[in-house]
């Protein structure tokens, strides 16, 4: 194999890896029962309105999707993983939501420059591994003048610092693989975008999780439903000490948080519109 066969190999090997991850456990469980209000709050940002042409990227099972099609926006939602599109089709149909489904790589997406008014993204694209090449896409099939919105957990906020707290625990990234919270940094996503945008708006809000009543609760839910915890722990099943440790570490992380019963998640929320010229 040539060098760049190599690249390209390690690339599809990557991403069959991300597909597999987040088809394990339970992610819809997490987006409607966790991060429900994720979503709207997007679309409310992105000012989607009745016949806006809407891509959303790194979809998931639909968070954000379903709210900027029951807002009478024309929306494509796409994903890497196609057992989540599969879990939105069916939410979508029992809210009475019509949308399209398709899978597809943030990072390679199948649309023709310019096409889209709105391209956004909740805590989607910021699990792509090579961050410049995922913002460079979400700028290309943005129409001049159309709105980018993303929405990230922030590296100083509650996911971010279980990331932090996994990191220790889970497999080295592959080489040129970049950490998600990144994307919860406004400087690292203003130098993503570069000059290609203006109007730029970023703003730290905080999501009110209150479906876990201790630490132990968060933890074991998300030891059973989100994917990316799911792989730390099959990478560590045959060493009892480390799975024990990082039982301890989560709970603890949990406890730091918990208030009377709820945590407050931070996560950034930008906003900008694709220069004209």
């Amino acid at each position: 194999m040539t060098e760049t066969a190599d690249a390209r190999e390690a690339d599809r090997a990557l991403k069959a890896k991300h597909r597999t991850m987040w088809a394990l456990g339970d992610y819809p469980a997490v987006a409607t029962q966790v991060v429900a209000g994720l979503g709207p709050a997007l679309v409310e940002a992105c000012g989607v309105k009745d016949g806006d042409r809407v891509l959303d990227v790194a979809a998931g099972s639909g968070n954000a999707s379903i709210p900027a099609a029951l807002a009478d926006a024309d929306v494509v939602a796409c994903d890497l993983t196609p057992e989540l599109l599969a879990v939105g089709r069916k939410e979508a149909e029992a809210r009475g939501a019509v949308l399209s489904w398709q899978e597809a790589d943030a990072e390679a997406l199948p649309f023709e420059d310019g096409t889209f008014d709105t391209v956004m993204s909740c805590v989607g694209v910021m699990f792509a591994p090579h961050h410049q090449t995922t913002a460079d896409e979400l700028v290309r099939v943005c129409r001049p003048g159309g709105t980018i919105g993303l929405l990230s957990w922030t590296p100083e906020g509650f996911i971010g610092q279980m990331f932090a707290t996994m990191k220790p625990y889970a497999p080295p990234p592959p080489p040129g693989a970049q950490p998600p919270p990144l994307w919860g940094n406004e400087e690292h996503v203003r130098t993503l975008l570069g000059d290609r945008v203006t109007g730029v708006e970023a703003r730290r809000r905080a999501l009110r999780v209150d479906a876990f009543r201790e630490p132990e609760d968060f933890r074991e839910f998300f030891k059973a439903a989100y994917g990316p915890t799911i792989a730390v722990y099959r990478s560590i099943a045959g060493d009892p000490e480390r799975t024990a440790a990082l039982d301890g570490a989560l709970a603890d992380l949990a406890a730091g948080a918990l208030r009377d019963g709820a945590m407050d998640w931070e996560y950034l929320l930008l906003t900008a519109r694709r220069a004209t010229a």
